[in-house]
């Protein structure tokens, strides 16, 4: 994005010296969506804010994989965890208004904006993984998605100053390899799931095969999905019916 057009998104925001103070903030390197207090994700404006992850477009891949596999379902059980502000949860009601979503994640500050975003309807739960989850879903989800962090702890120091300075390192930190978090759905998300339901988990292209490993161990049916439109990797495990 131009700058004249970061500028003309943020005059919708503020005038004065208020937008005077957002523009010296964003050429500071504070990210525009933590100004603008909204990202764009698949047709939405989700809310953000600072302090928490931005949805990448790159997410939109769990948001088409989730939304396949539950296409001829009624009602589908579709469950967020490291929701963040909870962009596929949310992309998956806007187009299946129908679907039951629950997220999770343990940063309470992201599931503020995860509840705006998510409305009233959905069950958003505050806690590590799998285990705030209401112990009624177990064995009945028919579509568990994770963005979890899969950058290498010794890459972070790598990445663009917006995502090193002002993200949580939680939200980016993998572990030594990336996978980490990844090792550890794939030991609690199979009991979760319902007959023939999926799990989608994004990767790194680094970390898919390490992640192929991981749920292939826990007894599930993996693939991967690559989507070079939005640069979208996702390892997909499916629990046999």
């Amino acid at each position: 994005m131009y700058a004249e057009d970061e500028a003309r998104l943020l005059a919708e925001v503020a005038t004065g010296e208020s937008l005077e103070r957002l523009v010296r903030r964003r050429v500071g390197g504070e990210p525009l969506e933590h100004l603008l207090g909204w990202v764009q994700f698949g047709g939405l404006r989700l809310a953000v804010g600072p302090g928490v992850f931005v949805p990448r477009s790159r997410t939109q891949v769990l948001v088409d994989v989730a939304l396949e596999h539950v296409s001829g379902a009624d009602a589908p059980l579709v469950v967020e965890v490291c929701c963040g502000v909870a962009p596929v949860g949310s992309a998956v009601l806007a187009a299946r208004p129908d679907a039951v979503v629950h997220a999770a994640d343990l940063d309470a500050r992201a599931l503020v904006h995860a509840r705006t975003n998510l409305g009233p309807a959905a069950g958003v739960w505050c806690g590590d993984l799998l285990r705030p989850l209401p112990a009624g879903l177990r064995g009945r989800v028919d579509v568990l998605v994770a963005n979890a962090p899969y950058v290498p702890t010794h890459a972070i120091a790598l990445m663009p100053p917006e995502a090193r300075d002002h993200e949580p390192h939680h939200t980016l930190d993998g572990g030594s390899d990336g996978a980490d978090l990844h090792r550890r759905i794939a030991g609690e998300a199979a009991s979760w799931l319902a007959p023939d339901g999926l799990v989608a988990v994004e990767t790194g292209r680094e970390q898919a095969d390490t992640t192929v490993e991981a749920l292939t161990r826990a007894g599930l049916e993996t693939s991967v999905r690559f989507d070079d439109e939005v640069d979208g990797t996702a390892v997909l495990a499916r629990r046999p019916r």
